[in-house]
């Protein structure tokens, strides 16, 4: 991969990445402002409290997607990035530029998913 490329993945995860911690950001607000909100009976009380698990449930994924990301970032300053890290072989690059902060290429990913649903 050239050195043009892995900048351009580089700024894409960069960009990626800014955009949850934003996200995050408003949910973390719309989570504190429902707290604030003084509920007036059961029926509020069960619907803020629906909605604040939505949004902590959004955020956990998010969260997860950084980490994803943050692992990419420092695989790019290895120069390991687009080398999956199973099998060490190089990974696709439609599936890079769909999902650039994947650690495994479309085989391993496709056998962990296997594995993960059948325990």
């Amino acid at each position: 991969m050239g050195k043009k490329e892995r900048e351009d993945f580089r700024k894409t995860l960069l960009q990626k990445k800014e955009t949850i911690v934003r996200k995050l950001s408003e949910l973390t607000n719309e989570s504190k402002e429902m707290e604030t909100n003084v509920a007036q009976d059961v029926i509020d009380k069960a619907e803020t409290s629906y909605t604040k698990e939505f949004l902590l449930s959004l955020s956990d994924a998010d969260r997860e997607q950084l980490l994803f990301i943050d692992e990419a970032l420092k695989r790019l300053k290895r120069d390991e990035f687009g080398v999956c890290q199973l099998c060490h072989q190089e990974i696709g690059r439609k599936r890079l530029e769909a999902v650039p902060w994947t650690p495994y290429c479309i085989n391993c990913q496709e056998k962990a998913e296997e594995e993960s649903k059948s325990l």
